[in-house]
């Protein structure tokens, strides 16, 4: 695991070397063992290692045979090896005994079809000299992130956002566009950033940069079915797939442990991998610390587990660091503890498994279709799915809005999934936000624009409405906001994240599982929790998801964090964005209990405290703040 940066002018090469070191720099926490750089007339490469393979080479950049071809990378490629030998016995000769190299003769092969080979979490860029030509790549699912801006007569680029701000050409910008949709859907929601003229290279994605010339083109997408497999052989293929891919997940030349929380999906994982050291947190005692559940289950499967107990004072003393480190702001609360998680791990190891992507790949949310506990409610609604599609679409319609005892739940679940659904966090109403926004703040793209854009693709495809929602939650929720988090928070800490049931190899299999065994009456994820069912007990492998449990309800009713994040919102530059008294009246009246609007305050309180440690400040990393009694 590492970090990239770099960029394409024709400036003096002696004027490239000390942008390109401050570019790097800045990122030294996504590779603190090494630095490396290439740099001629028209490109500079710089990198950050994090060694993990071949420890003692595949230092970057590397280079093909006779140089022409350079690369820098970030990321692992679980099926190197025999791709490595492969290559070997087409004629290609090795230098290094990493993954980096197996990548550059792969596309010396086979250009860009290379992408379609490799299995694994990447992105990278390769540099030709001959043609002065860029090509670079993000990986299937957006696990590695990659930035680029094309400004002043450059093209940059970087697996953070930070590094971009350290080029002389870089134009610092507030993107006003992205505010109101962020205020719905808590994460950068749209393909440009926060940062005005800074993109995302989509997941499944690759590009080729040539005279001012940025080409994109789409290299992957799933492809949902309804499989025919019966339900024995689907949960024996599910366990055999996961246990397959925890396996290449676990080959590094360090150690690999997990992390371990008290739901079904990192305990299946730490089950399998069996790791020497796994690790928990929580926030004091009970309901928010899973920690105690995961310990018990350390005990019961026989693997160590190291925990801690936070409070909120870490919590508000390191929030800026954390919205530093993210980029762009994210109000996922589980933001929070995933940063002191990744700490706690990060004393010991530099790799560990965990368990994002089974709730997208088996359909483990319960707005995908279990809105209940209400036996009769559920049984209508399996009734009413089988009905022909236009008459379950005039029900639902007809449900929306009422206030009948299981209106929402046949709405949810009748309805077409371009009408009812938009992913998995909605915090403001989109009309909320708009009254709540400063005119200016108020024409970002609306939800139905942006769920749109993807909703479309699939347009015809015969989806079930859940896999649409699956669809749209692998394109928006889980690159916006769970891989984002989970990258950025954990190589805060030089700690390499492996995600072994967001895999391809797996996805082949998820895609393919029938509607009917995604979700039952029983609960989400049926036919994966059935597969956990063969390494865990019942309490873990059926428990309801949680989610990672945050006390913001209770730190928010507390004076001293009240007065704290009032202390925020009373600023006069809030007023730019927001209606300032129904900001602090939305804050009051949430302290005193009149109403419970923790999460959108939470998502200003992020927003505004982000913009304040790269706008009001000058982006540089921000010291721990003091709190008042």
């Amino acid at each position: 695991m590492c970090g990239i940066a770099g960029f394409v002018n024709d400036m003096p090469i002696d004027v490239k070397c000390p942008v390109l070191k401050r570019m790097t720099d800045i990122i030294a926490h996504r590779g603190p063992d090494s630095e490396g750089s290439y740099v001629d007339e028209h490109a500079a490469l710089g990198h950050r290692r994090l060694s993990i393979i071949d420890l003692g080479g595949s230092s970057q950049p590397i280079y093909n045979e006779d140089r022409t071809l350079v690369i820098t990378y970030n990321g692992e490629i679980y099926n190197y090896q025999p791709l490595r030998e492969e290559l070997l016995a087409l004629g290609h000769t090795f230098a290094t005994e990493g993954d980096t190299e197996v990548i550059l003769h792969g596309y010396e092969q086979w250009g860009a079809d290379v992408l379609k080979r490799l299995r694994g979490m990447f992105a990278f860029v390769i540099w030709d000299t001959k043609t002065r030509t860029l090509f670079g790549a993000r990986d299937h699912f957006g696990i590695k992130p990659f930035y680029y801006a094309q400004m002043n007569g450059t093209f940059m680029y970087a697996s953070e956002i930070k590094a971009l701000l350290q080029h002389p050409d870089f134009v610092k910008e507030l993107n006003a566009d992205a505010l109101k949709p962020y205020m719905t859907f808590q994460y950068p929601a749209i393909p440009e950033t926060f940062f005005k003229g800074v993109f995302k290279l989509p997941e499944g994605h690759c590009f080729t940069y040539r005279d001012g010339r940025m080409d994109i083109r789409r290299y992957y997408d799933e492809t949902y079915t309804e499989g025919g497999m019966d339900l024995k052989e689907l949960v024996d293929t599910i366990d055999r797939t996961v246990c397959d891919s925890v396996k290449a997940h676990q080959i590094a030349d360090v150690e690999v442990g997990s992390f371990l929380s008290s739901g079904v999906d990192s305990s299946y994982v730490a089950a399998v991998a069996r790791p020497e050291h796994t690790y928990s947190i929580g926030f004091g005692k009970g309901t928010y610390n899973e920690s105690q559940q995961a310990q018990e289950l350390a005990q019961i499967i026989d693997l160590n587990n190291t925990s801690e107990a936070l409070g909120g004072d870490e919590a508000f003393e390191n929030f800026p660091r954390i919205q530093w480190h993210l980029d762009e702001p994210d109000s996922n609360p589980s933001c929070v503890p995933l940063f002191f998680l990744s700490e706690l791990a990060s004393r010991d190891l530099r790799v560990v498994l965990s368990g994002e992507g089974a709730d997208e790949l088996f359909a483990g949310y319960i707005d995908y279709g279990v809105h209940t506990h209400s036996k009769a409610i559920k049984v209508v609604t399996r009734m009413l799915t089988h009905l022909p599609q236009g008459m379950r679409h005039a029900i639902a319609r007809f449900c929306k809005g009422k206030t009948f005892h299981g209106a929402w739940h046949l709405y949810a679940n009748l309805a077409p999934a371009e009408e009812s659904f938009i992913g998995q966090a909605k915090v403001f109403d989109e009309d909320e936000a708009v009254r709540l926004l400063k005119p200016e703040y108020r024409q970002g793209p609306g939800v139905a624009q942006i769920v749109g854009r993807i909703y479309e693709r699939i347009k015809g495809r015969g989806m079930s409405e859940l896999k649409k929602k699956q669809y749209l939650d692998m394109h928006q929720w889980m690159p916006g906001d769970i891989l984002l988090k989970a990258d950025k928070l954990t190589m805060a800490h030089s700690l390499e994240l492996r995600v072994p049931l967001l895999d391809k190899e797996l996805m082949a299999v998820a895609e393919q599982v029938p509607t009917k065994y995604l979700i039952t009456d029983e609960n989400t994820k049926f036919a994966f929790r059935q597969a956990a069912a063969r390494h865990l007990p019942k309490e873990w492998y059926d428990r309801e998801k949680l989610g990672f449990p945050v006390p913001i309800k209770i730190w928010l009713r507390q004076e001293k964090y009240y007065r704290h994040v009032r202390a925020l919102f009373e600023q006069e530059w809030v007023g730019r964005f927001f209606d300032q008294d129904a900001l602090l009246k939305m804050l009051d009246d949430n302290f005193e209990g009149r109403t419970d609007d923790r999460r959108k305050i939470w998502t200003v309180f992020t927003f505004l405290t982000w913009y304040d440690v790269y706008f009001n400040h000058d982006g540089s990393k921000p010291e721990l703040v003091e709190l008042t009694a």
